[in-house]
């Protein structure tokens, strides 16, 4: 049965169509926000998929070019893999729907949003996020929401709900915030140093938007909404967790946990779990769930360490942040590098300066957006963690981690006016044990300023962590969190900024939602902690950004010439700016308002190709000497070319004092000579002199 359902959400109307279209699957919504179009499904297989301990659900958020007007480029002409944004988006989606699924669902589970139109006011990142909550909660996959999203941006000062995508680039605040009847689930922001309490302000407007859309939703589900269906329980059996109690005992399991030293504690669980091995040799169920099971009694002593004892795995206090080190130009010869440690987490980062040229041009489903100035990309090996497995390039949790320290340094970069370089940061994790992305924010950071990027503020981050109790005032907020306390604990809450707000924030949850107190309490935890970094850490290092860029940096330098000229600098074909290119060995630039930008690393270099473009572009001043080229000689005089494409005429009667018959016999080609400038001839035309120019 085919029904439509609209509300109005910042200022403009969302229509959902249930029933209309895609009704084999699970749950479908074909959303309409303005002329924004986006088809969102909900599917599920009948049976759990087997030999698996997690929930596996899929998100996709796709892309189609035809969706703003475009045939996708290259010589295929159609969509290829995901962009950086579409992954983006398929996170955004995923992290607060997740932790709503039963946490014993093993059936493969697919959230599918399909962009059919996009309408420039009414971004579809969040459509897709609205439709994919909307999908689940009226299909029959059991899933205790709803949950809705609304984004915020912020301009003057002034909060807008929803922004267009105009708004979104130029605005102070891109947030998004999902949310249940109750709580927060998900964070996500990118700031141009908002105070934290500006910030929480803008949380909670979001949040009670967010209340607008659930009680619609909720009104979808009474008339339309299927039953939930029943499905197989994968939960561990509270027998096996008896007999484990029994084979292991809860202060042995605690003392196995307790070291800082992660492969001292990973050794102590192997040598645990082959003791269980053995005791349940001739139970094959129990040997089946068993990893899982040992997973859930370590999670169970470590929460009851933290919540009730206060009592860490490494023994840190609740606020202590883990040992601290950073040092800049450990790599020769590259642009700018900085390594970044805290604990077992460790993080080099090279920084790498080019000509605006080498941007990283973009062909997404924003039409406007076209170029990318500044670059972070994260890689995440195998080694850094002990394990071996071959490298197939970035993966979803790769790309979201480099755009997240992508996001917490924009605010700080110099403006192309200022700095007119492209510049791309690459985050090596050497060591991880815990939010290697807030470290690659540091050590970013501290790769700019020794590359000599004027960035305006220092820039830090940290990740905050939660253990919850039965009641919502009984929790246990832990300041940098290591990997043992992320998997256990309910919250990866990362934040940076500077000494004056936040640049950006993510939020990750395992629980139903965070209280208010709770993001307040971490948001003023995760300040304390990365101004501490700043003073105590990273200033040490390098406290400001060097002044010049480094010795085996290209150098840039700008001049601004009449856009009318570009024409004579560029030549026929390039010819022109081509010859400048190969005489100089420099790189050229030019924008179409007249802004030349000159690289090179040689100086003399650089310096030839300014004059040369300054020649070409300026007139010939009568009296002035000039010097140049002799390519071309004619009976009556020599052509001099004094710049690539900018020539004139020397007369033979202007080539000696004394008179001479052939020009040859003075001039030969190739030859440099000095002429002056005589100013236009009867004909109008430019004349020069050799002779009185000696």
């Amino acid at each position: 049965m085919y029904k439509s359902y609209s509300i109005e959400i910042g200022g403009r109307t969302l229509t959902v169509d249930v029933g209309r279209v895609a009704r084999q699957a699970n749950g479908a919504a074909l959303m309409h926000y303005g002329d924004t179009t986006v088809l969102c499904t909900a599917t599920a297989s009948d049976k759990p998929r087997e030999g698996i301990d997690f929930f596996p659900l899929s998100v996709e958020f796709e892309e189609k070019m035809y969706a703003v007007g475009k045939i996708p480029g290259g010589f295929n002409k159609r969509e290829g893999k995901a962009s950086e944004n579409a992954v983006l988006t398929a996170r955004v989606i995923d992290r607060p729907m997740r932790p709503l699924f039963p946490k014993d669902y093993r059936n493969d589970c697919t959230l599918n949003n399909l962009v059919l139109s996009v309408d420039p006011e009414c971004r579809p990142e969040l459509v897709a996020m609205l439709g994919s909550a909307i999908a689940t909660s009226i299909s029959d996959i059991p899933f205790c929401g709803p949950c809705a999203t609304t984004q915020v941006g912020m301009i003057d000062g002034q909060f807008i709900i929803n922004p267009s995508q105009e708004q979104w680039k130029s605005g102070d605040l891109n947030l998004t915030v999902a949310s249940t009847a109750e709580k927060v689930i998900m964070i996500e922001a990118g700031a141009n140093e908002i105070p934290e309490a500006k910030m929480i302000e803008a949380i909670y407007m979001a949040h009670e938007e967010n209340q607008k859309i659930i009680e619609f939703i909720n009104k979808m589900v009474a008339e339309v909404g299927k039953p939930k269906h029943e499905y197989e329980s994968c939960a561990i059996p509270e027998e096996m967790f008896a007999k484990m109690k029994e084979i292991v005992t809860p202060e042995e399991m605690e003392g196995a946990v307790f070291t800082d030293e992660k492969q001292v504690r990973e050794e102590n669980i192997r040598n645990i779990t082959a003791r269980f091995e053995e005791a349940f040799a001739d139970n094959e169920e129990w040997l089946g769930i068993l990893g899982e099971a040992v997973y859930q009694y370590e999670k169970k002593t470590v929460r009851k360490m933290i919540l009730k004892d206060h009592k860490r795995p490494d023994g840190r206090e609740i606020t202590q942040i883990r040992p601290l080190a950073a040092e800049v130009d450990l790599i020769p010869r590259v642009h700018g590098s900085a390594m970044f440690t805290r604990g077992q987490t460790q993080i080099c980062d090279i920084c790498t300066l080019a000509p605006l040229s080498e941007m990283q041009r973009i062909d997404g489903l924003d039409s406007n957006e076209v170029n990318k100035r500044y670059m972070h990309h994260y890689n995440f090996p195998s080694y850094s963690v002990g394990e071996t497995k071959p490298s197939r390039g970035p993966g979803r949790r790769e790309i979201g981690h480099g755009a997240l320290a992508e996001r917490a340094l924009i605010p700080v970069l110099p403006s192309e006016e200022e700095f007119p370089y492209a510049i791309r940061c690459v985050s090596e994790t050497f060591e991880s044990n815990g939010s290697t992305s807030m470290a690659s924010t540091c050590a970013s950071c501290m790769s700019l300023m020794a590359a000599g990027v004027p960035i305006k503020k220092m820039v830090a981050g940290i990740s905050c962590g939660l253990v919850t109790g039965d009641t919502d005032d009984d929790f246990v907020l832990l300041t940098d969190i290591q990997g043992l306390e992320d998997f256990f604990g309910d919250m990866d809450f990362k934040v940076t900024g500077t000494t004056e707000g936040i640049t950006a924030i993510q939020m990750d949850i395992k629980i139903h939602g965070l209280t208010r107190p709770i993001v307040e309490g971490a948001i003023a935890r995760c300040r304390e902690a990365r101004l501490f970094i700043m003073d105590n850490c990273m200033k040490p290092a390098i406290a400001e950004p060097r002044k010049t860029v480094n010795e085996y940096a290209p150098k840039i330098v700008q001049i601004k010439i009449d856009p009318e000229k570009i024409g004579d600098v560029v030549g026929q074909r390039g010819k022109t700016i081509n010859a400048i290119i190969d005489e100089c060995g420099v790189k050229i630039d030019i924008t179409d308002d007249g802004a030349v930008s000159v690289c090179g690393t040689d100086k003399n270099g650089m310096d030839k190709a300014i004059e040369y473009i300054q020649m070409i572009v300026s007139e010939f001043e009568e009296g002035k000497i000039y010097t140049g080229k002799v390519v071309s000689i004619k009976e009556f005089g020599a052509f001099i070319e004094f710049a690539p494409g900018k020539e004139g005429m020397v007369h033979i009667s202007k080539i000696a004092r004394e008179r001479i018959n052939h020009v040859e016999d003075v001039l030969t080609l190739g030859d440099v000579v000095k002429c002056k400038c005589l100013g236009k001839d009867k004909m109008g035309r430019i004349s020069f002199s050799i002779k009185d120019a000696k």
